[in-house]
């Protein structure tokens, strides 16, 4: 699979912050969408006019009078997205990069007086394709590759409640117990053997008192400790292997023939 390079230029930095927006929600990956203005570029306006600084950044196939329009625009707050695309999906974000006034630099290139009128335009929403894979550029670019790592953590569930009441319940009981009695019991019988008369007392009358008694079950409580219920927490650990996915970057490297670009 071939790649290239779209460069397009916008008159206002919110026009291209909203085509990369489009553009990712499209599917294209945002490592390989780039916009840049004015304070990423250079603070000198004078670097911004040299085409060397755009030659730098997109290669020499840009034309000088190409260069100076970049220049120029991003100068006045304009901005240049760049984006790396498969040619099988070219079409496809050709379509989404001209819905945001991207500007024909070609025919501003004429306008501003940067170059003759005898110099072939494009039509004002089509950008100028430049190749990514054999750019010229200085410095030495970095791609940073990304890679997850799980960590496993602990979190603390509750699996329920146990509740222990003690209340209490009654239940019937019985006991046999022996009682005594004493009761005054009174027989009459005939005198065996009779009394002389001497032996009779005529006098006041006599009275002879007894007492009737008897038992009669008392009841009392002693308490015991019958039973102990011990609570306590039984602790053990156990090893659980979990399961899941990370992810890491990577980099597949594809060489195209220069030929192939002709």
């Amino acid at each position: 699979m071939s790649y290239e390079k779209v460069v397009t230029l916008y008159d206002s930095a919110d026009h291209a912050e909203a085509a990369r927006i489009n553009l990712e929600k499209a599917g294209f990956s945002a490592s390989d969408i780039s916009v840049v203005g004015k304070r990423d570029l250079a603070d000198d306006v004078v670097a911004l006019r040299e085409p060397g600084l755009w030659h730098r950044l997109f290669g020499r196939d840009i034309a000088e009078y190409e260069a100076r329009v970049y220049g120029k625009t991003v100068e006045g707050g304009g901005a240049v997205l760049t984006l790396r695309v498969p040619d099988t999906e070219l079409r496809r974000a050709m379509g989404i990069l001209n819905q945001h006034h991207i500007v024909d630099v070609q025919r501003r290139a004429i306008e501003s007086g940067f170059a003759s009128s005898g110099v072939a335009t494009t039509a004002s929403t089509v950008p100028v394709p430049v190749k990514p894979l054999t750019t010229d550029i200085d410095k030495e670019q970095v791609l940073r590759l990304a890679e997850e790592q799980l960590e496993v953590g602990k979190r603390l569930v509750t699996d329920g409640t146990t509740r222990i009441r003690r209340f209490v319940v009654e239940k019937p009981v019985e006991a046999k117990v022996t009682l005594h009695e004493e009761h005054l019991e009174i027989v009459r019988r005939a005198a065996a053997t009779p009394a002389s008369l001497k032996d009779i007392e005529w006098g006041d009358d006599k009275t002879i008192e007894f007492v009737d008694s008897h038992e009669e079950p008392v009841l009392t409580k002693s308490v015991h400790i019958a039973e102990e219920v011990q609570i306590g927490r039984k602790k053990s650990d156990r090893v659980e292997t979990v399961h899941d996915t990370v992810r890491r970057q990577d980099v597949q490297v594809e060489r195209t023939s220069t030929a192939a670009h002709r």
